[in-house]
C-alpha cells in the first residue's frame, strides 16, 4: 500500500516525463555532430529510442553505438573528410595571399562556390531519400514524435515537412545565415552579422559596412543557396512553399549560444539558449596525460587544438607555432596530426586526440590557443580559460572577437603571424591577470542559471513530444508576404486615406474660395 502512495506521489510531482518518445535524428558530420551526440546519449539515458540517419561514408557518426539506432543510407554524402580538408586548404591558401579586398573576395567567392556544389549535390541526396519508398514508409511505421536535426544542412528540415512532423534544430547558423535572422527581429544597426567581426555598437562606416554584408549575404541566398533546392520544393510541396519557409516552420530552435558573450537581441518564445550544454567539471586525465602535466611545476600547461576540421598546418606555420612554444616554460600539449615540426621543442607533446573538456578544466591549464569554434569557445568559457584566438574561417573570427571585446582572449591573424608576433602574444595574456580575471567573471554568469543548458535542453524536446509540437510559440510571421510583413500595404492605405482627405479638404477650400470671389464680384 505505500509502494502505491509512493508512486502516486512520483506522478504528481513529476508530471512531465515522457517515456518511450522515438526520436529520428539527421545530423551534420564533424564538431556539429560532437556536440548533438551529448544531446542524444542524454535521451537515451532518460528512456527515448532514438534513430540516426547516417550516409555510407560518414566521417564522425559511428555505425554501431549502444546509445541510438542507426539507419545507413547506400549513398554517399560527399561531405567526408577528404571533400573538407581539400575546402578547408583551398580557404587556408587564398587568406594567405595577405589581407586585402581581392582576398576577402576571392575568399567568399570560394565559399559561395563550394556551397553552391554541396547543396546541388544535397538535393540529389534528399531527392533519392524521398524516392526510397520502402524507407520512407519504414520511418512513417516507426511513428517519430520528432525529427531532431542541425539546420546547417536542409536535410532533416526537409524531411519533417514531407513527413509532417515536429521539427526541433540544433542551431548554431543555418545552411544560409545566422539563425536568428529567420524567425526573429534583427536590425542590422545593432546586430552585426557573421564575418562582419563588429560588436553592437557601431559607428556609421561600420554599420554601412553591416548592411552592404547584408545585402551580398542576400545575393548568396539568391544566387547560390535557393537555387538548389527550387526544383525538388516544386514537386514534394507545390508552388506554394519555398526554402526559408521549410526553416522557419521548426517547432523549438535549441540555440547553442550565451548571452554571456553574445551580444543582446530580439527573440522568439520557440528560442531555447544552451550555450555549454556540452560543459562539465572536469573527470581525471588518463596516465600519460596527467604524468605530462603534473610535469609542468608552477609554469602550468597551455593547451592548442584547432578543432575537428584543421589537423594540420602548412608546413612553415606549423614550425613557426612550434618554434614559440619551445620558448615557453610552461608544457604544451597540442592537438596536430600533421608532419612533426622542425622546430618542436621537448616541452610540446603531440596528440591525434585529447579529452579537451577535461584538459581545460585541469588546474593546471594557463591558457588555451584555439581556432574559435563554438564548442571550444564554450569549454573555456565554462572552465574560466583564457584563449588566444587563430580564427580561420565560417563563425570563427566572430567567436573569439566577442571574448576580445570582453577582455577574456586576444586574437591573432593567423596569415600575417609570425614566430614572434605568436610568442609576445602568449606572453600578453599569461602575464596580464586581467585576462583571466575577465574570463573567469564570464564562467561565473554562465554558471549562475537556474537551469543547467542540458536540462533545459531536454525538458523542451520532451515538451514537443508531450504536445506533437509547439505551434502556440511559433510565429506566423513568415506566412506574411514581405509587404504584409513590413506593413507597406497598411502604409500605402494610410497614406493614400491621409492624400485623399487632404485633397478633398483642397478641393473644398478651392470651391469656397471660388464662391467667394464670384460673390465679391457680383456685389462690385
Amino acid at each position: 500500500m505505500q509502494g502505491l502512495w509512493l508512486w502516486m506521489a512520483l506522478c504528481f510531482l513529476c508530471p512531465t516525463v515522457v517515456h518511450g518518445g522515438k526520436v529520428l535524428v539527421f545530423p551534420i558530420d564533424g564538431s556539429h555532430w560532437v556536440n548533438m551526440k551529448y544531446i542524444i546519449e542524454a535521451l537515451h539515458s532518460r528512456g527515448h529510442q532514438v534513430s540516426v540517419v547516417r550516409p555510407s561514408d560518414s566521417w564522425y557518426i559511428e555505425e554501431k553505438s549502444p546509445f541510438y539506432i542507426s539507419i545507413t543510407l547506400d549513398s554517399p554524402s560527399e561531405f567526408d573528410e577528404s571533400f573538407i580538408t581539400t575546402f578547408i586548404a583551398r580557404l587556408l591558401e587564398i587568406q594567405r595571399e595577405g589581407k586585402s579586398f581581392w582576398t576577402r573576395y576571392k575568399l567568399e567567392i570560394e565559399q559561395a562556390e563550394m556551397t553552391r556544389e554541396m547543396y546541388e549535390k544535397t538535393s540529389e541526396f534528399v531527392e533519392m531519400l524521398l524516392e526510397n519508398k520502402d524507407l520512407m514508409q519504414s520511418i512513417k511505421n516507426t511513428n517519430y514524435d520528432l525529427v531532431f536535426t542541425d539546420p546547417v544542412a536542409p536535410v532533416g528540415a526537409i524531411l519533417a515537412n514531407y513527413l509532417k512532423l515536429p521539427l526541433v534544430f540544433s542551431a548554431r547558423g543555418t545552411s544560409h545565415g545566422e539563425s536568428h535572422f529567420d524567425i526573429a527581429p534583427s536590425p542590422i544597426s545593432y546586430i552585426p552579422l557573421t564575418g562582419t567581426q563588429l560588436s553592437d555598437q557601431m559607428s556609421f562606416f561600420e554599420r554601412l559596412q553591416n548592411v552592404l554584408m547584408f545585402g551580398f549575404l542576400q545575393y548568396q541566398i539568391r544566387w547560390f543557396v535557393t537555387p538548389s533546392f527550387e526544383g525538388l520544393i516544386k514537386k514534394y510541396f507545390g508552388p506554394g512553399t519555398d526554402y526559408i519557409s521549410l526553416f522557419q516552420a521548426a517547432d523549438l530552435w535549441l540555440m547553442r549560444v550565451d548571452f554571456v558573450y553574445e551580444y543582446p537581441r530580439p527573440t522568439m518564445p520557440n528560442v531555447v539558449y544552451i550555450g555549454g550544454f556540452q560543459c562539465k567539471p572536469a573527470k581525471p586525465l588518463p596516465e600519460h596525460l596527467d604524468e605530462f602535466v603534473q610535469s609542468s611545476g608552477e609554469h602550468g600547461v597551455i593547451v592548442m587544438s584547432l578543432g575537428t576540421l584543421i589537423a594540420e598546418l602548412p608546413q612553415d606555420l606549423a614550425d613557426q607555432i612550434a618554434a614559440a612554444f619551445a620558448k615557453m616554460p610552461q608544457k604544451v600539449i597540442w592537438r596536430y596530426k600533421g608532419a612533426k615540426p622542425a622546430t618542436l621543442g621537448n616541452n610540446t607533446l603531440l596528440v591525434d586526440w585529447m579529452p579537451q573538456n577535461d584538459l581545460l578544466g585541469h588546474p593546471k591549464t594557463k591558457l588555451f590557443v584555439a581556432h574559435g569554434g563554438t564548442n571550444g569557445v564554450q569549454e573555456a568559457l565554462y572552465h574560466g580559460v583564457p584563449i588566444i584566438g587563430l580564427p580561420l574561417i565560417f563563425d570563427q573570427p566572430d567567436n573569439v572577437h566577442r571574448l576580445e571585446v570582453r577582455g577574456a582572449g586576444k586574437v591573432l591573424d593567423f596569415f600575417t603571424m609570425t614566430e614572434e608576433i605568436f610568442f609576445q602574444g602568449i606572453q600578453e595574456v599569461l602575464n596580464d591577470p586581467s585576462y583571466r580575471m575577465n574570463m573567469q567573471r564570464l564562467s561565473r554568469l554562465h554558471r549562475d542559471a537556474p537551469m543547467k543548458p542540458m536540462d533545459s535542453a531536454l525538458f523542451w524536446i520532451e515538451f514537443v513530444m508531450r504536445h506533437r509540437g509547439a505551434a502556440h510559440l511559433r510565429t506566423e510571421s513568415y506566412r506574411l508576404p514581405w509587404y504584409s510583413y513590413h506593413s507597406v500595404d497598411v502604409m500605402l492605405f494610410l497614406a493614400g486615406i491621409t492624400l485623399l482627405i487632404f485633397m478633398t479638404f483642397a478641393a473644398l477650400v478651392r470651391c469656397l474660395c471660388s464662391r467667394w470671389v464670384r460673390a465679391k464680384i457680383k456685389r462690385d
